[in-house]
């Protein structure tokens, strides 16, 4: 049987950001690892995009040798405590894993938390290179560059616009899913490795691409995120009480505007519509329940089938007392005194498959009101162009594709400006998630290391 950690009460926990689950215990770890079946051909490992040895440090773990659990993920991963945490493992590792074909798969995700939890990373051992490397945000792409450049033995220093390092990690996902104890720890492997943080700095404003250059920086890898909100472009949008789900959760996560003392005070209504089925809109809906909105609504214009959020926090959504109302498209938000007071969806069926592979919504022409004084939209995001526009007043002109993201290319994450990288949200490849942010800085990694070793 599938081992499970304990959780806290899901009445306790929405009136607090702590964490919502337990690590499994040392004995439920054995238990789980037992149950691994060590394939010839583990499909899990093909599913995990940095091609995490699983089998091998699951095997470790059988053999009570934690310490080599830990060396084994992170020769892959910096970041085990992470990705065990907010990775879609069930679309991942366990979703390619064989005993979940007739019963349940592995928890590897758990045991890859409790290993990253339990062991640290050992020093590594550095040779200077002389070769000077700038990494453009510190979020997951950025953290797994730096490591991987920094063992390589060049000098890693990491520009990041916010006051605090870990980019989504720290601003996007809220606490009670990603401690910060565990980040700040991550974060601080890196220092110890000799990485330079420096905080503050608005690359394309504080400082340009050709400044970095002229600075003597031989390779430039650009992970800045995706920090442009997508919204709805309905009436109403402009309205007080309505945020983008980046904003709300910034506001939370990272200037704490929803406690008594904020310089920055959050206006918390009584309800609040959450528009979007993603990880986003979980967090957004999860935070509104917790910073004391009375009724929290997920709002998605296709079915419960189709919700691309992890199963995990959807459940946990649910058990929190978040109401969903599937197959509802937002046509508008109703205005009292310039406030949000209401909002009109249209009643949707699903058509063919789209692009995407999910069925495609169809109005049917009918329509029903949602009684909210508050709008949170997650509807992804997109890249902010301060980058390209800066660099292009310097006569550095990016290949960008149709929706403003840097062109790369897909396996060594090089721009259309040699010895520029980029990766991450702002050059997708795949889902916008942590493990696949970490593939592209371990590629753009690899690709700086070849070249700058020539």
């Amino acid at each position: 049987m599938r081992q499970r950690p304990k959780e806290q009460d899901k009445i306790e926990r929405r009136h607090n950001f702590l964490p919502v689950e337990e690590n499994l215990t040392a004995e439920q770890v054995k238990e789980e690892a037992s149950r691994c079946l060590s394939c010839k051909n583990p499909r899990c490992v093909k599913g995990c995009p940095v091609n995490i040895d699983i089998p091998g440090f699951i095997k470790a773990l059988k053999e009570d040798n934690l310490e080599e659990a830990g060396e084994i993920i992170r020769h892959t991963s910096m970041l085990p405590s992470v990705c065990g945490r907010v990775c879609p493992q069930e679309r991942q590792c366990e979703g390619q894993c064989v005993l979940g074909i007739k019963g349940e798969a592995v928890a590897i995700g758990a045991l890859e938390r409790y290993v990253g939890d339990n062991t640290a990373a050992k020093p590594a051992e550095i040779v200077p290179t002389g070769k000077k490397v700038a990494i453009v945000g510190s979020g997951c792409a950025g953290i797994t560059a730096a490591s991987d450049l920094r063992k390589a033995g060049h000098d890693v220093t990491i520009f990041e616009a916010l006051h605090e390092f870990g980019g989504v990690l720290r601003y996007g996902i809220p606490p009670f899913r990603l401690p910060r104890t565990v980040l700040d720890r991550e974060i601080n492997n890196l220092k110890e490795m000799g990485v330079k943080f420096d905080k503050n700095v608005i690359v394309g404003k504080s400082i340009t691409l050709k400044q970095l250059k002229d600075e003597g920086y031989d390779a430039i890898f650009i992970c800045s995120g995706a920090g442009l909100p997508k919204m709805m472009n309905i009436p109403g949008e402009n309205l007080n009480g309505v945020y983008s789900a980046n904003e709300f959760l910034t506001r939370v996560n990272l200037m704490h505007a929803n406690e008594e003392d904020s310089a920055t005070p959050l206006r918390v209504g009584k309800s609040v519509a959450v528009i979007g089925g993603g990880n986003v809109a979980m967090d957004a809906a999860r935070t509104a329940v917790r910073v004391g909105y009375e009724k929290v609504y997920i709002v998605y214009r296709r079915t419960e089938a189709e919700l691309p959020a992890r199963l995990e926090e959807i459940r946990h959504a649910k058990e929190e007392g978040v109401m969903f109302h599937f197959l509802h498209a937002p046509v508008e938000i109703y205005n009292k005194g310039g406030y949000v007071n209401g909002m009109k969806f249209e009643i949707m069926e699903l058509g063919e498959p789209d692009e995407s592979g999910r069925r495609r919504p169809m109005g049917t022409g009918r329509y029903t009101d949602l009684d909210v004084d508050s709008v949170i939209v997650a509807l992804g995001t997109g890249p902010n162009p301060i980058i390209q526009k800066s660099a292009h007043l310097d006569g550095l002109d990016f290949a960008v594709d149709s929706k403003g993201y840097f062109t790369v290319d897909p396996e060594t994450r090089e721009t259309s400006i040699p010895t520029v990288y980029a990766g991450g949200d702002v050059a997708p490849v795949g889902a916008s998630n942590a493990i696949n942010a970490m593939g592209a800085g371990k590629k753009a990694a690899k690709a700086i290391n070849d070249y700058l070793s020539k």
